[in-house]
């Protein structure tokens, strides 16, 4: 009888059909390369113990089979020949970048007699601990170094979405995300979600064929922006005068929630009369929205109800004026009656690793195993008072500083996983700085240029070579088996702290229990267990949460030192900052400094994403990288033009600072007046061209996206 080729062996296998015919099996896990805001589920196609092929869960409501250009390059990804598999001791000096391979075990005594003999001649703070990509591990990361005694758990939250959190705890004592299902208007701002949280667009894409009103704010065209009724097209880091312009209009129409006001609020006199100096006149001259536009869009979000307010995790607040940009902008949801009101922005605290779905865990007591009064200030404190108050870890990018000055103590020695040092403003700053340190360990999957400056390299995992939890905002819960074995000697992030606090903090009794046990502590008020939880591979729809109620505030008041939402910030008063979000222009611009702007005349914004990549950890995959193979600038035309700057040319991108060489892309992405570039291309690092200190006063970000600069064309 003969065979049919499409049921034969071969083509069974050709054809990656899971089965006894063909060896493959289907196993179920996570891609963690982007936020945790995301992390879809994967079906995992092994064969012969080795990933063939990847497709997304379609169990998983939260990506529903769907994945992104990144969660499909998933096996270049694991098996890049850039991993690291095995532990690494530096040869030679702390640039050679020469290692040579040693045992774990060895490893890990080295680590350990050295951060002790550090601890012992400096104490426990002049070793800071370091969490970059991804973040699974941060809350045993956290607790390590603080049962160690350190205050210095820092991570890339000092660059990312911490700043926003801070601006609206300073104005709601808490953040509130738009309900966006139920919301009959949509204030987007600075954000794309089509590029940095592409599972969750298709809900949204639901919700705008429903009839929801769009209104976009940002200088660049995005996504967004077809869908959008009005788009708002801001020079970049004037979203604070734009936002106070809005509450001008709302005020003194009357469109404002008064019951809210009166009952809720603190310094809403003071905040009213300021407003009164943004007339849409006066804010055209500054943003360049037109004045007419202003208005319309603070009628349409006052007036639709219920209306929601969707920020990025940092657009808003990179720029040397973004927190009191942040606060102006977020108070629009309070005067408007929209905070924690169904529809609106709604008060959901996270669960775990930021996710919010209703239910409640122990992790930020799991986190902070010693409390701050026990510990020595932590770094950045004496700069950022604010900050630490308001954000529970040390401002990360004051590091490079400190370990410069030694002030007010030394920084010795640095237990990173995962860091970029092109994460921080003046990135080579941040290089060298590292260069000065006694002792420099990174734990990471890469042979980054990070890495190559540590004394010792250790390896890390994927998560499909590891265990972790992962709660998804649709009230869905996964508990990952590995579907490959580790690569090489890799490990998971977490057992290389758990190694480690055994010789360094043997007295944290829980931390010595093991991952599962401190899972479960965790857990404990949610009733949920890992060895439940292991029973469901792929995950389990959670049953009978119960979402938090509206409006909140009426029971318990507001977590403010007034119990109220605060237009004039109390904290900022007693910190000696302004307690109103007052608008500055950036401490660069052709407004502030207009000799500056007279040799760089163009507006630089750096740090919006692209689809494919993620920072600089997905460059190095083949089919990402053919999408965009070359770093680019973005040039209106009309700059372009004026430039004798045609698509492809070569041209030199200069700030104060210095210049690197990228080809021109031609676009109305950006507006005129304004270039763009993305971050973290190899041989294109922008964040060089950015002063170390270029920062906002009250957060200590960086100013990426409102910068002078200018585009000339080379041979």
């Amino acid at each position: 009888m003969p065979i049919n080729p499409i049921s034969s062996p071969a083509s069974v296998l050709k054809g990656k059909i899971p089965g006894a015919e063909s060896g493959i099996e289907v196993r179920k896990t996570i891609c963690s390369i982007c936020n945790p805001l995301s992390h879809c589920g994967i079906d995992a196609y092994i064969k012969d113990g080795v990933v063939i092929k990847v497709e997304g869960s379609k169990e998983n409501p939260h990506n529903q089979g769907t994945l992104c250009s990144k969660g499909a390059a998933n096996r270049q990804y694991i098996y890049h020949p850039d991993r690291i598999r095995t532990p690494l001791l530096k040869k030679g000096a702390r640039d050679s970048g020469e290692f040579e391979p040693v045992s774990w075990e060895d490893a890990l005594d080295i680590i350990a007699d050295r951060l002790l003999r550090t601890k012992e001649t400096s104490g426990p703070e002049s070793v800071a601990f370091y969490a970059g990509y991804p973040k699974w591990m941060r809350p045993f990361l956290k607790r390590f170094a603080h049962s160690f005694g350190s205050p210095n758990y820092c991570s890339e939250s000092s660059t990312c979405s911490a700043g926003a959190l801070l601006a609206s705890k300073l104005n709601y004592g808490v953040a509130a995300r738009p309900e966006i299902p139920k919301s009959k208007c949509l204030l987007v701002w600075s954000t794309n979600p089509f590029y940095s949280n592409t599972s969750t667009v298709r809900k949204l894409l639901d919700v705008m064929e429903k009839g929801l009103k769009v209104i976009e704010v940002g200088p660049l065209i995005t996504p967004v922006t077809p869908h959008a009724d009005i788009h708002l097209r801001i020079r970049p880091g004037t979203s604070g005068a734009l936002a106070l312009s809005m509450a001008h209009v709302i005020i003194e129409e009357g469109l404002f929630d008064r019951e809210f006001i009166e009952n809720w609020t603190v310094g809403f006199e003071e905040y009213r009369a300021y407003a009164r100096e943004f007339p849409a006149s006066v804010a055209e001259e500054i943003t360049g929205v037109p004045a007419d536009l202003i208005g319309q869009a603070a009628r349409l979000y006052a007036t639709t109800k219920p209306a929601g307010m969707l920020n990025g995790p940092n657009a808003t607040v990179h720029h040397t004026n973004g927190i009191q940009n942040h606060r102006a902008i977020t108070a629009l949801v309070g005067l408007t009656g929209n905070f924690d009101r169904a529809g609106g922005n709604y008060v959901v605290p996270p669960a775990y690793l930021y996710v919010a779905n209703g239910l409640v865990t122990r992790q930020q007591e799991f986190e902070q195993s010693r409390p701050w009064e026990k510990m020595p200030p932590r770094i950045g404190q004496d700069l950022y008072p604010v900050w630490c108050r308001l954000i529970p870890e040390a401002q990360a990018i004051h590091l490079p500083f400190q370990i410069r000055s030694r002030k007010p103590y030394p920084v010795r020695a640095v237990l990173s996983f995962g860091m970029n040092h092109r994460m921080w403003p003046g990135s080579d700053f941040m290089r060298d700085s590292l260069k000065m340190l006694d002792f420099f360990v990174d734990v990471d999957l890469f042979m980054t240029d990070t890495a190559r400056l540590a004394d010792l390299v250790l390896p890390a995992c994927s998560s499909f070579e590891r265990s972790e939890l992962k709660f998804y905002p649709e009230q869905y819960v996964i508990w990952t088996h590995p579907v490959i074995k580790p690569l090489g000697q890799s490990r998971p992030d977490v057992d290389i702290i758990l190694d480690l606090a055994s010789r360094l903090t043997p007295g944290d009794s829980l931390m010595k229990q093991g991952y599962e046990a401190c899972v479960d502590w965790i857990l404990a008020p949610s009733s949920l267990k890992v060895s439940n939880l292991r029973k469901y591979p792929g995950g389990y729809p959670l049953k009978d949460v119960r979402m938090p109620p509206y409006e909140k505030y009426e029971h318990t008041g507001f977590s403010t030192p007034s119990g109220k939402m605060e237009f004039a910030s109390t904290i900022l008063k007693d910190a000696g900052l302004d307690p109103l979000p007052r608008y500055q222009e950036p401490k660069l611009s052709q407004h502030s400094t207009p000799q500056v702007a007279r040799k760089f005349p163009l507006i630089l914004t750096t740090g919006a994403r692209l689809p494919m990549y993620v920072h600089s950890r997905t460059f190095r995959l083949p089919w990402i990288r053919r999408l965009r193979p070359d770093p680019m600038v973005d040039i209106n035309p009309i700059d372009a033009e004026a430039r004798c700057v045609s698509q492809d040319d070569r041209v030199r991108l200069s700030t104060q600072r210095g210049s690197i060489r990228v080809k021109a892309n031609l676009t109305e992405v950006v507006p005129p007046g304004t270039v763009n570039i993305y971050h973290g291309y190899p041989g294109a690092d922008i964040n060089q061209l950015i002063e170390p200190d270029y920062l906002d006063p009250i957060s200590g970000y960086p100013g990426f996206k409102s910068l002078l600069c200018e585009v000339t064309k080379t041979p």
